[in-house]
């Protein structure tokens, strides 16, 4: 699995509700796409849950990198950069994913929070707790789903959750979850990548 997310930062002043427009005509266009566990169309609001900026920043979880690439390479993602500028894609190798979504119910809020890997860190023992991480966290009350992701080129951890209401504060960053497309959710594998 890779996970994969750009940021688009806007200016302070920017109307949020054309981000509002854009995914409600054009989220749909992702629910049957090939090779994508999981698009959560994220927005944050400069002011609103701690947030400095405004920001589009959807986080993508593959179950294949020719779903990831077919994407990146494709029409959609152009017609994002026609529209913002083509923005740096980050994307990281799944550690750990974990996901206790009932059937019908939706996320309304989605946390990342990075974590630098310290160059004295035990890769093994770390690489357990990291996924044990991911674990736990599905356990919290209104968690959905949680995964870890790691960049070896950077070493550094990502942490995504997604949250049915409001996520817990303290967490990482927060964000408004505008659309989950799903199209091969049920085929993501729980537990540890490797």
């Amino acid at each position: 699995m890779h996970a994969m997310q750009y940021e688009i930062t806007l200016p302070a002043d920017y109307d949020m509700g054309v981000i509002r427009h854009r995914v409600a005509s054009k989220g749909h266009l992702l629910d049957a796409f090939a090779g994508l566990g999981f698009k959560a169309y994220l927005m944050r609001e400069r002011g609103r849950d701690g947030s400095p900026v405004n920001q589009y920043a959807p986080f993508y979880l593959w179950n294949t990198a020719a779903g990831m690439n077919s994407f990146l390479w494709g029409p959609g993602f152009q017609g994002l950069s026609d529209d913002f500028g083509r923005p740096v894609v980050q994307h990281w190798p799944v550690l750990a994913y974990e996901d206790q979504a009932a059937p019908g119910i939706t996320a309304r809020a989605a946390v990342r929070r990075r974590q630098s890997i310290p160059e004295a860190a035990r890769l093994p023992q770390l690489a357990d707790e990291l996924a044990e991480a991911a674990r736990q966290l599905t356990g919290t009350k209104g968690a959905l789903s949680a995964l870890t992701a790691v960049d070896p080129r950077t070493w550094e951890a990502v942490h995504f959750s997604l949250w049915e209401h409001d996520a817990p504060d303290g967490l990482g960053d927060v964000f408004q979850v505008l659309h989950l497309s799903t199209p091969e959710r049920e085929k993501l594998r729980d537990g540890r990548q490797w």
